[in-house]
């Protein structure tokens, strides 16, 4: 199997890593509303780190409902999107930092990590959508926490989890096309 064909089956096992998304677009629902909240900002900044912990599990259970083979097995390329998953953790050190000397604006830092660690993704998947979406949600995210005050971050969180939304929208009919002409390729191959 060429590169090329390892990354269509990969886009289509996993689902161009849709159900990862949708764990991701609740979590960000969650921060949302943690910031909606009266309490402290350093405890707000805390509760969203927490409920980071409910990424995994959350991907795993709706990998099930929605029939996502998140491991790709059989693909030789299937690990890489759990190793650039993972590779997001390194700059969590630039999210503590901002914890503690800015903490009115960690949500920014956050927000724009997660946003940029999309962009590899286009690769993996043999997708523009990520690599067309994720620079937009990094500007849109970096623009509207420049122009913010400090009582309205709850809308980082907000544009997060709409974000989201509209990228797991795009990648899923992504996928339904490859989908579509994979069979087509399948059923020609078949005749033949």
């Amino acid at each position: 199997m060429d590169l090329l064909s390892m990354k269509n089956d990969l886009s289509i096992k996993s689902k161009n890593g849709i159900s990862f998304l949708l764990a991701g677009t609740i979590v960000w629902g969650i921060i949302t509303i943690l910031f909606l909240q009266s309490f402290e900002i350093s405890m707000k900044n805390i509760f969203a780190l927490y409920s980071t912990g409910l990424m995994f599990p959350l991907s795993v259970i709706l990998s099930k409902i929605m029939n996502v083979d998140w491991k790709a097995k059989g693909n030789q390329l299937g690990n890489l999107g759990l190793i650039l998953n993972v590779a997001q953790f390194i700059y969590f050190p630039l999210i503590f930092w901002a914890m503690i000397s800015n903490p009115d604006e960690m949500i920014v830092y956050f927000a724009i990590i997660t946003s940029s660690h999309f962009f590899p993704y286009g690769w993996v998947y043999h997708s523009k959508v990520y690599y067309i979406l994720s620079p937009i949600m990094v500007l849109v995210v970096f623009i509207i926490g420049l122009l913010l005050k400090d009582e309205y971050m709850w809308v980082i969180p907000f544009t997060m989890f709409i974000s989201l939304i509209m990228l797991s929208v795009f990648l899923f009919i992504d996928y339904k096309k490859k989908l579509m002409i994979s069979s087509k390729k399948m059923k020609d191959y078949n005749v033949s």
